[in-house]
């Protein structure tokens, strides 16, 4: 096995991989973990530089800002400011989960994720060994581990193969699921409404908050930055490209 690849599926055992990753992530270094829908490339959220190389990993820019991935719902309000309670509703009941909500980012906050017009995307992921990583490092950029144009990593080897040396630690933790990629939900303006169908439906929506769909609009209006509705990287875990997956 490559000596960056260390085993992350049993939560008996996985602390030495766990304790690695918050390492490398600690001193700015890149780390790959699986989520419940595809492998993410992960920086920590609060270290620009970090962020760029995330960004320089997968090929992509500025102009496409990462998600974030938090550990917990009350983690929102420390990010988050203006949150309305239909999207407080909709966190509540679907964290963890394939729900990413965009949101207006707290001004105070010392991070730069790309051209995100101060907005950001934020998921809890429905993933024990993703949940262990997240509550020791706090929140964490994350996209899809695969770089620019080429289908999403659905295993570590996968995620060796198209990012290398760019990552300072793999985390095993077997095959993800793939499948559905995450429903985003905009919450920045007076309504909710879905930018990206998903794992979760509309009607599903629908029953904890009053909900617009993607064609609901009347009149165009500004998109939060990265949100654009364009196709997304196959398999994205909770990203406004697709980890937000």
């Amino acid at each position: 096995m490559n000596d960056r690849i260390t085993p992350a599926s049993d939560p008996t055992s996985w602390g030495p991989a766990l304790d690695e990753a918050v390492n490398v992530l600690s001193r700015g270094g890149l780390v790959v973990l699986p989520t419940d829908t595809v492998y993410g490339i992960a920086a920590d959220a609060f270290t620009p530089p970090a962020v760029q190389a995330l960004l320089d990993a997968k090929g992509r820019g500025r102009q496409m800002p990462p998600p974030v991935l938090i550990p917990d719902v009350r983690t929102l309000d420390g990010l988050a400011t203006d949150v309305p309670a239909g999207a407080r509703a909709l966190a509540e009941a679907f964290w963890p989960g394939g729900l990413t909500l965009i949101v207006r980012a707290q001004p105070s906050l010392a991070w730069d994720l790309g051209e995100t017009h101060g907005t950001v995307a934020l998921r809890m992921p429905d993933h024990e060994a993703a949940l262990a990583l997240l509550r020791r490092t706090g929140p964490l950029a994350v996209s899809s581990a695969n770089a620019t144009g080429r289908p999403a990593a659905l295993d570590v080897a996968e995620a060796r193969e198209q990012l290398g040396e760019s990552v300072g630690v793999y985390l095993d933790g077997g095959t993800a699921p793939g499948g559905v990629a995450s429903t985003i939900v905009d919450a920045t303006s007076g309504t909710l409404r879905v930018v990206r169908k998903g794992a979760i439906t509309l009607e599903r929506l629908r029953e904890v908050a009053p909900v617009d769909g993607p064609d609901d609009r009347r009149e165009p209006v500004d998109q939060p930055a990265g949100t654009q509705d364009e196709p997304a990287e196959t398999g994205d875990p909770g990203e406004p490209e697709a980890i937000g997956g």
